[in-house]
């Protein structure tokens, strides 16, 4: 499939596990659209229990936008050396709680992963506001995802899989299987993983994650970014974020493999900015002051 001329939609079903998780975060970067989890591991005797899921993901898949692998893995990686060779290191100074700062939601799905690979390594080393994502993905696979995120980014990255303080210049990985909110414990902001609310469609939900943000923070310090995905999650808050003063951006239809949230984003009038993958790291270091 990788030697096809021309781009090949392509779903991995993979198992359960931390070999499976890294295999699956492998083709995805190489251009697989999507990824499925068998029940039972590596040998699935009711692998006919995601029958629908797996249908639903490859007529997606079937739509998509595929991009040139080649040219986008190559790109990543040039953009990736350009950045190491600055000579600057990841801050190890006194962290700073957000309040009164700033703070950075990302809520995405299908291509999401490859996606942040497009993104977060492209922050700056002294980004000065903790980064909250809720990538929906299986629990068995968000620690080894946020440990490959954080072997190639300037900032840390962490699974968010007990209650955290957040902290600048910090990325935390909601963990599957979880829904994330942030609230206040101990008269500091902090990400809380919760059960799953069976209220919401898809987890960690990003509705549910901008809605406590709007109750706990300043709305005019938070900037909200929506990536590929099917669906709408997160739509209705982000939306909401905006008109209380908040700085929501939705990934263009140009890059996006799946333009599902992004699009609900924009019709709902929830966008403040429309950009390119390309562009948004870019821009969250403008907004930022980094």
């Amino acid at each position: 499939l990788i030697m096809a001329e021309r781009p090949v939609p392509v779903v991995m079903v993979s198992s359960l596990t931390e070999k499976g998780a890294l295999a699956t975060f492998e083709a995805l970067n190489l251009g697989a659209v999507d990824y499925i989890a068998k029940p039972d591991g590596t040998i699935s005797l009711s692998i006919g229990q995601i029958k629908a899921e797996l249908l639903a993901k490859v007529r997606a898949a079937a739509k998509a936008q595929l991009k040139n692998t080649g040219s986008s893995v190559k790109g990543l990686a040039q953009r990736l050396r350009e950045e190491r060779e600055k000579p600057v290191a990841r801050p190890i100074a006194v962290r700073r709680g957000v309040a009164g700062e700033g703070l950075v939601l990302i809520g995405v799905s299908t291509g999401g992963p490859r996606t942040l690979e497009e993104i977060l390594p492209l922050l700056s080393a002294d980004f000065p506001w903790p980064i909250v994502v809720a990538q929906h993905m299986p629990a068995a696979f968000t620690r080894s995802f946020a440990e490959r995120l954080n072997a190639i980014c300037a900032l840390t990255v962490v699974e968010a899989a007990a209650p955290i303080p957040l902290e600048a210049g910090t990325v935390y990985i909601g963990k599957g299987g979880a829904d994330i909110v942030v609230g206040q414990r101990g008269g500091r902001l902090t990400l809380i993983p919760k059960p799953e609310n069976k209220e919401f469609l898809w987890h960690p939900s990003v509705e549910l994650l901008g809605r406590s943000v709007l109750e706990h923070c300043d709305p005019s310090r938070v900037v909200a970014v929506m990536l590929t995905g099917m669906g709408y999650d997160g739509a209705d808050a982000f939306t909401s974020l905006k008109k209380q003063g908040g700085r929501p951006i939705a990934e263009s239809k140009a890059t996006a493999v799946v333009f599902g949230m992004p699009a609900e984003l924009i019709d709902r009038g929830g966008a403040s900015l429309v950009l390119p993958v390309e562009k948004i790291a870019a821009q969250l270091n403008v907004w930022a002051g980094s």
